[in-house]
């Protein structure tokens, strides 16, 4: 019988593979990482030594991978999966790219007898630890179909967004506008209030629990006021969907300034050297531009 397998087992397809398997799901995998194989292998995952080899003899594959040239790369270039698949399989791709990306996909898996789901998420890497992550996808009723245990295992709410590639995308980058302008307003509002004299912590407090609140500053907010926080999240992450964002309303013909100034800050902490480290460091563009410390020494 035809097996399941997931490319890319980073913070995200970590935790969304030990809830697969969880599920009763046997599971293959890969990641560039040997480390991140190892990990996929103590939760009960089969690691291959290459993306083709975990896709051989599967039907059903997820790629969680960063960045649409990754997904290119992973199914038509040196990562050979799509002519490692099973004829006729279905696709489920949880990256976020820009609706151009995920259409073009789709026609080109299409083209060899593949079907796609374009089904990004979000809930970061909490929600996919604990399999409650949010869905948005679109696609052929049987891409949901034969993805439908996958998808139960992996989140709490699953949105079908159309019979095509391209609006689960939509949905995504959308959503990550407001992800992306929230994280730099909560970074603003910390950097405004330590230059201002406010103690970071109890403005943090007082913020979450007035009407200015909101789920990026409650959950980046503390670890903006750690000198080194462990990565959920990168800041170049939110460099791309930004990017996505920005993209996505130039071909729109959409006006996006505060998306542009929110990537501004993302390519500032990027360019200090903070591109691979938690998204939450986008404060210390904040920090260079005020010349006050937010975090603790």
């Amino acid at each position: 019988m035809p097996g399941t397998a997931i490319i890319g087992l980073g913070n995200m397809g970590q935790g969304m593979a030990r809830n697969i398997l969880k599920a009763g799901i046997g599971l293959k995998g890969f990641d560039l990482s040997e480390a991140a194989r190892a990990r996929f292998a103590e939760d009960g995952g089969t690691p291959a030594e290459s993306a083709a080899e975990a896709a051989e003899g599967c039907d059903l594959l997820l790629v969680m991978v960063q960045t649409p040239a990754q997904a290119q790369d992973v199914l038509f270039g040196t990562g050979g999966v799509a002519a490692a698949l099973e004829p006729g399989s279905t696709v489920i791709l949880c990256s976020t790219v820009a609706p151009s990306d995920a259409r073009a996909l789709g026609t080109a898996l299409g083209d060899v007898g593949h079907l796609m789901l374009d089904a990004p998420v979000s809930g970061g890497m909490k929600g996919a630890e604990a399999g409650a992550l949010t869905v948005m996808a679109s696609g052929a009723p049987e891409a949901f179909a034969r993805a439908e245990a996958v998808l139960e295992a992996v989140a709490k709410t699953v949105h079908r967004l159309g019979d095509a590639p391209g609006m689960g995308a939509t949905y995504k980058v959308v959503h990550q506008l407001a992800a992306g302008v929230h994280l730099a307003a909560a970074a603003e509002l910390l950097a405004l209030g330590a230059k201002a004299g406010c103690d970071p912590q109890t403005l943090f407090e007082i913020v979450t629990s007035s009407a200015g609140q909101s789920w990026m500053l409650e959950d980046r907010g503390p670890r903006m006021m750690q000198a080194d926080p462990a990565c959920a999240s990168s800041v170049d992450i939110f460099v791309k969907d930004v990017g996505l964002v920005l993209q996505t309303g130039k071909e729109a013909s959409v006006p996006l300034p505060l998306a542009a100034a929110a990537h501004q800050m993302f390519l500032g902490a990027s360019s200090l050297g903070h591109g691979a480290e938690d998204d939450s460091k986008v404060i210390r563009a904040y920090e260079a531009l005020t010349g006050k410390t937010v975090h603790e020494s």
